[in-house]
C-alpha cells in the first residue's frame, strides 16, 4: 500500500504494557424466577429458570427430573399483594395505585388462610414438611424434598413451579461483567441470546504472551472433522487446519502449532487456533530465554487478557483457598485465536516482543480472518503512525478488523501514551468497585484501602513500623520497605507490620512479614499513588498516602494496636469508576494534539481472570492491573458488536462505543470530564447498541491523515489535516483564534437531531445545528466552528458536542489548546553571503506581538566516522542565554544506504539524561532544543547501517547555540514590534549580510509565546 514513507522511523523494540488488572468477584449464580406463568398444570425447573424447553416428539412438555434437596414450591393462585378478588367472596387485597398492601386487613387475613390451607394440602399430598410459607408477594412454601416428591409436585394441578433453593449472590460491581451490566435478564448478553451465545460466530485474536489451554476459561468440545449440522459457527478440523464459519459470512482458518508443552489437541471449539512468532526475540535472548517455544503462556499475561476478552462464562475462581466467585469473559461465546509474540527473559527488562515478530503475528491474524484483535502491548514511547506495527494495524482495520490497544501505564503525566493511531481504539484503564479492607487503629481511627486477603478479622494485635522491628544489621531504609531478610522474627512475631511501598516487589514485602512471624501487613504509599489488589501471603490492606501516613505515624507510638477487617467500614466511601493513576494520558504528540486520545476507558484495575500457573506460583487465577486489562474489555465488547452488526466497520463500532460512554469520577466523587484521561468516557455497554449516529472512516481517510502529517504514502490521496479526521471527537493542539472542522455522521436511527456544543472560553457554532436523517444509512456533514473568547492561551479547554434525538444522545468530547500564534514556516533558508526570506505568522492574541531575531551563528563542526557497531561522543557546552540549540550529523557522501542515529544527553552530577533522539531511516539526523538549560551536554552518534562495500560511514557533527555564541555578519527581523488582533496574519522578513559562502549558519526568530522559526544560512554547507 505504501510506496515510500519519507519520515518513517525504523522499527523499535516493544515491551509489555504491564500494569493494572482488575479484581473480579461473583455474579449472581443460579436460576432466575420465570417472568411469566408456565403452561396450565405444568411446571418444570427449566421454566423456573426462564429457559425455553423444547417439546417432546409427541408435542408435550417433557417431565422434569428433580434431584433431592431444598426447594421453593410456587402455587398458581395469586398472593395477597396481587389478589384481585373472586375467591370465597373475599374482597380484593391488591392495593390501589399509590397505596400499599394492607396485610392486617380482614380480607387479607381471610385470603391468606385460604392460601395457607392450599399449601398445607399440596404439601401433605406428597408427605412434605414445609419450612417457610409465603402468602404476600409469593404464594408458596419451601421444603426439603426427595426426587420423587419434587417430581410429583411438579405434576400437581395448582403448582406453578418447583424451584431448587439455589445460593444467590448480589450483583457485585467488583466483578467486571456485573459492573458493565452484561449479565442478568436485562443485561447485554440477554439481548444476544444469553451468555451461551454472546459473541457466537466471532473470532477474537489475542497478540500477547500465549495461552494456557488447560485453563477452565478456555474449555470447549473436541474439534470434529466436519461442519456441525446443528451449530453453523462451530469450529472443526480440516486436515491440519481449523476452520470456522463466522457470523459475518467470512471464514476463519487457523492452525494449532505444536511445541514445548503444547500439542494439537490443546485446541478445541473455544481455542480454535494458536501460533507463535519469536524468530527475532528468541535469537536475541539466547540463553536468557525463560519461556516455552510454543503458544504455551509462560508469563500469564496473554492468558489473562484472552480470558478477559472471551473466556468462558461461569468459571469458578479460587485463589489460595479463597473463593472469589465466578468469572467470565466479556464475549463468553466468542472463539479465541492466539498469536504469541511476547516472550519472557530471565532479565526482566528484556522481556517483551520485537517489531518484526509482532508484525508477523498481526499479518497472520489478518490472513487467518480474525474479527477483533486485542493488543495489550506498547512501546516505551509513543509510536509514530508509520511505525510498522501501527501500519500493520492500518491494514488490519482496512480488512474490517477492530483493533483494541492499551494506552500504556506511564500516567498520570501528560502525553505518555502509545498506540495513538486513529485506526486503533486506544483504551485507558478505570477502576471497578474495589476489594477493600479496613485498618481499625487502637485510637479508634478507621482507614480503608484495597485488600483481597483480609477475608476475616485479624486482631487486635500490636501494630508496629517495620523499622522498629528490624534486624540490628539491616539498614533502616531497607527495613522500612520490608526488604527480604531485614525483619527480626523475635520482634515481629504476632504483630501487624506497617511497610512502606517502594523499590521491593509488593508481594515480597508481605512474604518478609510472614517469614518473620507477622500476622498482617499495612502497606503504605508514601506519596499519592495507586493501591493494588495483590494476593499477599499475610492479610494485607494497601493504603494510599492520605490515610496511610496517618496509620504509619500511629504505628510508631507506644502500645499501638490494629485490627484488619474485611470491607470498607471507614466513614469514607471510595467512588468508582475512576481513571487509574497509572493509566497513560494524552494529548497525543504524533498528531500534534489534533487527534484526541485515548478513545475510551474500561475496567483495568484489580481484574480477576485466568492466569498461567507455570510462572505464577501455581495459581490458576490472579488479580492484575493495567491498561493491558482494559483493552480486552473493549475487544470483548467489539466482538459482541460484530455479532450484533456483522457488516459494521471497525470505526462505526468504535464510534458507537465512544458516543454512548459516560463520565468517570474523581477521587472526591465529583464528575471527571478530562478527555486526556478518560477519552470519551467509561464504556457503557447497556447503551452501546443504541448510538443513533456514527462517525465512520476507512483506508482513504487514514492515508489522507498520514499525508496531512507530512508522510508520503505514494498513493496519491489528498492530504487532510489531522483535526479534520472523521472521528467521534474533536481536538486541536494549537488553535489560533478560530478553527472550523467538518464531520460526517451516518444515521443508525432516522429522525431529527439537534446539536449542542460547549467549551469554556470558546464560542462554538455547529452548522447546520439540526440534522434531519430520513433513513437509516443516510450520511450528512456538518461544520463545527470554535472561536476563542476568554480561554487562557497555552491551556487546554475541554467540552462536548452532543446530538440529541428522540430518547437518545450522541456525545463527542472536544479538547482545544489556544495558542498565541501559528507560524506558516518552521524553518526558512537564506543562501549565499547575503539575502532575505519572508513568511507569515498568524496571531491568536490581541495586543503587543514582539518578534526578536537571534544569530546568525556558525556554531562548531567536527569530522568523524562510525561503523554499524560503534559510537562517537561529542561533549557540548550550552552557555547561559542560549535561545535555541541544534545538534546535527551530516554524512559526507550520502547514497541513501548509510544510517546513523543521534541521541543528546544532559550531563549533571555524573548522570546522563536523554533530552532528544533522532533515529530516522535517513542518513542525517537532527536534535533541536528550544531554550535549553545552560550546562554540559553529550551528543552520541551511533552507527546503524553502513553502505554496501564500506567499513565505516564518514560524517560531520555540528552544534549551534543560538543567542549565546557570537553572531556573524548582520541579522535583522521585521517587524520587530507589532500589535495584532486575534486571527490577523502578519508578514515577517529576515535579512542577513556578511556571511561566508562556505559556512553553514543558524538563527532563531522568537515570537511572543517563546516559539519561533529556525533560519538556516547556507543550509546545504
Amino acid at each position: 500500500m505504501f510506496n515510500s514513507l519519507t519520515k518513517a522511523r525504523r522499527p523499535i523494540v516493544v515491551t509489555l504494557a504491564v500494569g493494572a488488572l482488575v479484581a473480579a468477584s461473583v455474579l449472581p449464580a443460579g436460576a432466575q424466577p420465570a417472568s411469566g406463568p408456565a403452561a396450565q398444570g405444568v411446571a418444570s425447573s427449566s421454566a423456573v429458570q426462564g429457559t425455553p424447553v423444547p417439546l417432546g416428539p409427541d408435542g408435550s412438555v417433557p417431565t422434569a427430573t428433580y434431584s433431592a434437596g431444598k426447594y421453593v414450591v410456587v402455587l398458581a393462585k395469586a398472593p395477597v399483594a396481587s389478589y384481585a378478588g373472586g375467591t370465597d367472596n373475599i374482597p380484593a387485597t391488591k392495593p390501589k395505585s399509590g397505596r400499599k398492601v394492607e396485610v392486617t386487613s380482614a380480607a387479607a387475613r381471610r385470603y391468606a388462610s385460604v392460601l395457607t390451607a392450599d399449601q398445607n394440602k399440596i404439601a401433605s399430598s406428597v408427605g412434605a414438611s414445609q419450612k417457610q410459607k409465603y402468602t404476600v408477594s409469593l404464594n408458596g412454601f419451601s421444603a426439603t424434598l426427595t426426587s420423587a416428591q419434587a417430581t410429583r409436585l411438579a405434576r400437581t394441578p395448582g403448582v406453578l413451579a418447583v424451584a431448587k433453593d439455589t445460593l444467590r449472590h448480589t450483583t457485585d460491581d467488583k466483578v467486571d461483567y456485573d459492573f458493565l451490566k452484561l449479565a442478568g435478564t436485562s443485561g447485554v448478553w440477554a439481548g444476544l441470546g444469553g451468555a451461551k451465545t454472546a459473541g457466537k460466530g466471532v473470532v477474537v485474536g489475542v497478540i500477547d504472551t500465549g495461552i494456557y489451554p488447560q485453563s477452565a476459561s478456555f474449555a470447549g468440545r473436541k474439534l470434529g472433522n466436519s461442519p456441525s449440522a446443528t451449530d453453523p459457527y462451530l469450529a472443526y478440523r480440516s486436515g491440519s487446519q481449523v476452520v470456522m464459519q463466522k457470523v459475518n459470512g467470512g471464514t476463519f482458518t487457523g492452525v494449532c502449532e505444536t511445541g514445548d508443552g503444547f500439542t494439537a489437541s490443546d485446541c478445541n471449539t473455544k481455542l480454535i487456533s494458536a501460533r507463535y512468532f519469536g524468530d527475532s526475540f528468541i535469537a536475541s535472548a539466547g540463553s536468557n530465554l525463560q519461556d516455552f517455544i510454543s503458544p504455551l503462556d509462560g508469563e500469564g499475561h496473554g492468558t489473562h487478557t484472552a480470558s478477559t476478552a472471551a473466556g468462558d462464562n461461569g468459571v469458578q475462581a479460587s485463589i489460595d483457598n479463597v473463593d472469589f466467585g465466578k468469572i467470565s469473559g466479556v464475549a463468553p461465546a466468542a472463539s479465541i485465536a492466539v498469536y504469541k509474540a511476547l516472550w519472557t527473559s530471565s532479565i526482566a527488562s528484556q522481556s517483551g516482543g520485537t517489531t518484526s515478530d509482532i508484525v508477523a503475528a498481526i499479518d497472520q491474524a489478518v490472513a487467518d480472518g480474525v474479527d477483533v484483535i486485542n493488543y495489550s502491548v506498547g512501546s516505551s514511547s509513543e509510536s509514530l503512525p508509520v511505525d510498522p506495527i501501527q501500519l500493520a494495524f492500518l491494514s488490519a482495520a482496512s480488512a474490517g478488523i477492530f483493533v483494541s490497544a492499551s494506552a500504556g501505564n506511564s500516567g498520570p503525566g501528560a502525553s505518555t501514551m502509545d498506540n495513538t493511531s486513529p485506526w486503533v481504539t486506544t483504551v485507558a484503564a478505570s477502576t471497578l468497585k474495589p476489594y477493600e479492607g479496613t485498618v481499625v487503629l487502637g485510637n479508634g481511627s478507621r482507614y480503608a484501602g484495597v485488600s483481597t486477603t483480609v477475608v476475616k478479622s485479624v486482631g487486635p494485635q500490636p501494630f508496629v513500623t517495620a523499622t522498629s522491628v528490624k534486624l540490628a544489621a539491616a539498614a533502616a531504609t531497607d527495613a522500612a520497605r520490608c526488604t527480604p531478610g531485614t525483619l527480626d522474627p523475635t520482634l515481629v512475631a504476632g504483630k501487624i507490620v506497617e511497610c512502606d511501598r517502594g523499590v521491593v516487589d509488593r508481594v515480597a514485602k508481605s512474604a518478609e512479614v510472614k517469614r518473620a512471624g507477622g500476622v498482617g501487613m499495612v502497606l503504605v504509599n508514601l506519596a499519592p499513588s495507586d493501591t493494588d489488589a495483590d494476593l499477599h501471603t499475610v492479610p494485607t490492606v494497601h493504603l494510599d498516602s492520605d490515610v496511610g501516613l496517618l496509620a504509619k505515624a500511629y504505628a510508631a507510638t507506644a502500645g499501638a494496636t490494629a485490627t484488619l477487617v474485611p470491607g470498607n467500614t471507614s466513614p469514607v466511601t471510595t467512588p468508582y469508576p475512576q481513571v487509574a493513576g497509572f493509566s497513560s494520558r494524552g494529548p497525543s504528540l504524533s498528531s500534534n494534539g489534533d487527534i484526541l486520545k485515548p478513545d475510551i476507558a474500561a475496567p483495568g484495575v484489580g481484574i480477576l481472570a485466568s492466569i498461567s500457573p507455570t510462572l505464577d506460583g501455581g495459581r490458576n487465577f490472579d488479580f492484575l492491573s493495567g491498561t493491558s486489562m482494559a483493552a480486552p474489555h473493549i475487544a470483548g465488547l467489539a466482538a459482541l458488536y460484530v455479532q450484533k452488526h456483522p457488516t459494521w466497520s471497525p470505526m462505526e463500532i468504535k464510534s458507537a462505543l465512544m458516543t454512548t460512554a459516560v463520565d468517570t469520577k474523581n477521587a472526591d466523587g465529583s464528575t471527571n470530564t478530562d478527555p486526556f484521561a478518560q477519552g470519551a468516557g467509561e464504556v457503557h455497554p447497556s447503551a452501546m447498541f443504541n448510538p443513533a449516529l456514527v462517525y465512520d472512516a476507512g483506508a482513504q481517510d487514514w492515508l489522507s491523515y498520514l499525508e496531512g502529517l507530512g508522510y508520503d504514502t505514494g498513493t496519491g490521496v489528498p492530504a487532510v489535516a489531522a483535526s479534520e479526521y472523521n472521528q467521534a471527537s474533536i481536538a486541536s493542539g494549537a488553535l489560533v483564534s478560530t478553527l472550523t472542522v467538518t464531520r460526517k455522521v451516518t444515521a443508525v436511527k432516522a429522525g431529527l437531531y439537534s446539536a449542542k456544543a460547549s467549551v469554556p472560553g470558546f464560542k462554538v457554532t455547529v452548522t447546520p445545528s439540526i440534522l434531519s436523517m430520513n433513513a437509516v444509512g443516510q450520511v450528512k456533514s456538518f461544520k463545527v466552528t470554535m472561536t476563542r473568547t476568554t480561554a487562557p492561551v497555552g491551556r487546554y479547554a475541554t467540552g462536548f458536542l452532543t446530538w440529541s434525538g428522540a430518547n437518545t444522545s450522541v456525545r463527542s468530547p472536544i479538547a482545544l489548546e489556544p495558542v498565541a500564534l501559528h507560524s506558516f514556516a518552521d524553518t526558512v533558508d537564506i543562501t549565499g553571503t547575503a539575502g532575505s526570506v519572508s513568511w507569515k505568522v498568524r496571531s491568536g492574541i490581541n495586543g503587543a506581538f514582539p518578534i526578536t531575531g537571534y544569530g546568525l551563528t556558525a556554531g562548531h563542526q567536527a569530522a568523524s566516522s562510525v561503523t554499524a557497531t560503534t559510537t562517537r561522543q561529542f561533549p557540548v557546552t550550552v552557555a547561559a542565554g542560549t535561545k535555541f540549540a541544534r545538534f546535527a550529523t551530516k554524512v559526507a557522501s550520502d547514497n541513501g544506504l548509510q544510517d546513523i542515529d543521534l541521541t543528546v544527553y544532559s550531563i549533571s552530577g555524573g548522570i546522563a539524561t536523554p533530552v532528544g533522539t533522532s533515529a530516522t531511516s535517513l542518513s542525517d539526523e537532527t536534535v533541536d532544543l528550544k531554550a535549553p538549560a545552560a550546562g554540559s551536554y553529550l551528543a552520541v552518534v551511533s552507527g546503524y547501517q553502513d553502505a554496501a562495500g564500506t567499513t565505516s560511514t564518514p560524517f560531520s557533527f555540528r552544534d549551534f547555540e543560538v543567542g549565546a555564541n557570537p553572531n556573524v555578519g548582520t541579522f535583522t527581523v521585521t517587524p520587530a514590534n507589532a500589535s495584532t488582533t486575534g486571527g490577523q496574519t502578519l508578514p515577517v522578513k529576515a535579512t542577513a549580510t556578511g556571511l561566508d559562502a562556505g559556512t553553514a549558519y543558524l538563527g532563531w526568530v522568537q515570537y511572543v509565546d517563546g516559539s519561533g522559526t529556525v533560519v538556516q544560512g547556507n543550509p546545504t554547507k
